[in-house]
């Protein structure tokens, strides 16, 4: 989980920027050479092979959560699953870098700690790849003889199934959720053009092609609802905060893919959140309004060129990359003049260069947007070998650029040869594994499993409960992300021998 918040302060002359955000990413598994393979059990062996510390058994809080709540102000009939405690340790973990790393359904899943910029962001989901490649490393040795566990960060397990890439952001709740999804709608039918993963063929009885851009776009069946494994809404309608119910609201993204290139990812968060931003200051325009977003949000993914016009209720027609140009364009209009932070500005400056290089040639991109990336490494290997889009190898290739292994995965071969586009260093990415974000809540959550792990009961986004001697369980709450920082809390932290001591003081 995670998401950006509106800082109400910067109402003026400064932006209103979503300042923090998150991703939830749902992996792949298989294990090889075992014709007993279940999913869920090897999700389990995964998630728990992964030990900070041996002697934790943390719950996860369950209580604080509702995912029946709808943003168009209704709750859905349905009962929400709740695990026993005993399943409840084997699913969840928390780590100390204030993510949380656990089985769902038949994945396993990382959401990263909450960050406040894209720049972080790109950082901490980079962190859950190596900590899932480390857990996998630890899994494998749990194996049978010769079996081994892959894992892939992609979306389709080629058999109808889809998994998915949760993005994140805290939002004002006085915006209104019609008012979000009518500017919404276009942006996010639109974007796969630059955050798109890539893929080979159709799936989910979509037209046939050989290549297209985004791995879920054929998974969107309507527009807007609540579900996410069935009838898969464009915009999700989840209303579950995780923060102040009366001030904000949680806009949960389905709709994207799970990328490997640094680029991608830090243009998906940071431009979307921009957009957010706007939309909360009424600095987006009417107009792009598409006449059927789920016939377009396939017909684009099917267009490698990026040339398809696409029909908008206003009776014009626009390409994918001409919709995009028109949120730039009221995006710098809304930065004129005010202060703009540099990786805000940063974010702008990439944005415009992507847009300018797929309206001359798409393929100028095989360094930083995954889908190019991807069919440029195709490509090149299906000339080598005499193949076409069908072939077999072709479609293991495509798979290959996904996996979590560093001396395996594509993408990763691709990074250590230099020929992708960086964002972060390897350190930051290495300093992400055990250490939380500095600018959210996330640091006090994570400092406290490292403090205090055998005293902490429960955790959830916006709660941290201990359980202090005999006394009655003592749930801290963390209704705003961003209280709780480094600069916050950490005099507190240092002079908290005991949770017992730091619950005293907090209630001081």
């Amino acid at each position: 989980m995670a998401f950006a918040v509106w800082d109400e302060s910067n109402h003026g002359g400064t932006m209103a920027t979503p300042i923090v955000m998150g991703t939830e990413i749902e992996f792949g598994i298989m294990v090889k050479n075992d014709p007993d393979f279940d999913p869920i059990s090897s999700c389990v062996l995964l998630v728990n092979a992964y030990r900070e510390d041996p002697a934790g058994e943390i719950l996860w809080d369950y209580d604080q959560e509702n995912p029946l709540a709808d943003a168009r102000g209704f709750q859905v009939d349905g009962e929400k699953y709740t695990p026993n405690q005993q399943e409840n340790i084997a699913r969840n973990k928390t780590l100390i870098n204030g993510a949380r790393y656990y089985v769902d359904h038949a994945h396993p899943e990382y959401s990263c700690p909450e960050v406040t910029n894209a720049r972080d962001l790109v950082i901490h989901e980079k962190a859950g790849e190596r900590i899932i490649e480390v857990s996998r490393r630890e899994a494998n040795g749990l194996l049978p003889a010769g079996a081994q566990m892959l894992i892939y960060k992609n979306n389709s397990d080629r058999k109808g199934n889809s998994y998915g890439c949760h993005e994140n952001y805290l939002m004002d709740r006085r915006t209104s959720f019609k008012q979000i999804v009518e500017h919404l709608m276009p942006f996010f039918v639109t974007r796969q053009v630059y955050t798109g993963a890539g893929k080979v063929g159709s799936e989910n009885r979509g037209q046939p092609c050989d290549y297209q851009l985004a791995q879920r776009s054929d998974f969107f069946e309507t527009e807007v609802a609540l579900d996410t494994m069935v009838k898969r809404p464009i915009i999700n309608t989840r209303d579950e905060p995780h923060a102040d119910r009366e001030k904000y609201r949680r806009l949960h993204v389905i709709v994207g893919d799970s990328n490997m290139s640094e680029y991608t990812i830090y243009l998906r968060n940071g431009v979307t959140a921009l957009i957010l931003s706007m939309i909360q200051d009424g600095a987006v325009s009417p107009g792009l309004s598409l006449r059927d977003p789920v016939r377009a949000i396939r017909a684009i993914s099917h267009d490698p060129t990026c040339k398809l016009k696409v029909p908008l209720e206003s009776g014009r027609s626009l390409t994918a990359v001409e919709i995009q140009r028109e949120y730039c364009e009221m995006a710098l209009r809304y930065l004129s003049g005010r202060d703009v932070d540099a990786i805000t500005q940063d974010v702008v400056e990439k944005w415009q260069y992507v847009i300018e290089c797929l309206e001359r040639d798409p393929m100028e991109l095989s360094m930083e947007i995954d889908w190019v990336i991807k069919k440029a490494l195709i490509e090149s290997f299906m000339e080598r070998k005499k193949l076409n889009w069908g072939d077999s190898q072709v479609q293991m290739l495509d798979l290959q650029y996904h996996d979590s292994r560093p001396d395996k995965g594509l993408y990763y071969l691709l990074e250590r040869q230099g020929r992708v586009a960086r964002i972060v260093s390897d350190d930051e990415i290495t300093a992400a594994i055990h250490n939380p974000p500095t600018d959210t809540r996330a640091y006090f959550r994570g400092e406290c499993l490292r403090r205090f792990p055998s005293e902490v009961f429960g955790v959830n986004w916006d709660s941290i409960s201990f359980g202090v001697q005999d006394e009655p369980v003592k749930r801290v709450m963390m209704s705003e992300p961003l209280k709780g920082t480094k600069d916050h809390v950490d005099e507190l932290l240092r002079t908290s021998e005991s949770a017992g001591d730091l619950v005293k003081s907090l209630r001081a």
